[in-house]
């Protein structure tokens, strides 16, 4: 039995177990879409925002992941945690995004659906952060374009009371 994400069918949705897993409503609640893709030559630009830097790159991950499927494909099944850390903002958004990328390109192939960072610290440049996905199946999630590197080419990161938003170039 598939349950959708979006739109729980009754009471059982919350009760969903995958892979000995038990996810709370507030597991499967997903954010809104607050990224865009800009063109880029040979490679793809990622635009995120959110209300906070945290937001911002949580919603960054998400983009790249839905550049590889179709993410309203993807059920939150199981989880996987990262760790990333850098010596400054850009590399941590660089360091943060390889992460994901590496969970997607080891087995079992993990493609996610949500990303909630549970520690973001912007002094000694540290995040700790957990994925909500499943492993990737061609009979499930059509194919999109695979994901080769993130690069540093063109990074932005604005962290100020106004603006938290983020650019990045990812190799296709």
């Amino acid at each position: 039995m598939s349950h959708s994400i979006t739109s729980p069918p009754d009471q059982s949705y919350y009760n969903f177990k995958g892979a000995n897993m038990e996810f709370s409503p507030e597991d499967l609640e997903l954010p809104s879409c607050k990224y865009e893709y800009l063109d880029h030559t040979a490679d793809v630009q990622i635009h995120a925002w959110g209300d906070s830097i945290t937001e911002a790159f949580e919603q960054a991950a998400i983009a790249m992941y839905g550049y590889m499927t179709e993410i309203d494909t993807v059920d939150i099944i199981d989880t996987q945690e990262i760790e990333a850390n850098a010596d400054d903002m850009e590399g941590l958004l660089f360091h943060f995004l390889d992460e994901c990328l590496y969970i997607f390109s080891v087995e079992p192939f993990f493609i996610v659906r949500k990303v909630v960072i549970t520690e973001f610290d912007k002094e000694s440049f540290k995040i700790k952060a957990k994925l909500f996905g499943e492993e990737f199946s061609l009979d499930k999630h059509p194919q999109g374009t695979e994901v080769k590197a993130i690069t540093y080419a063109s990074m932005q990161v604005y962290d100020k009371d106004d603006q938290h938003e983020l650019f990045v170039i990812i190799d296709i």
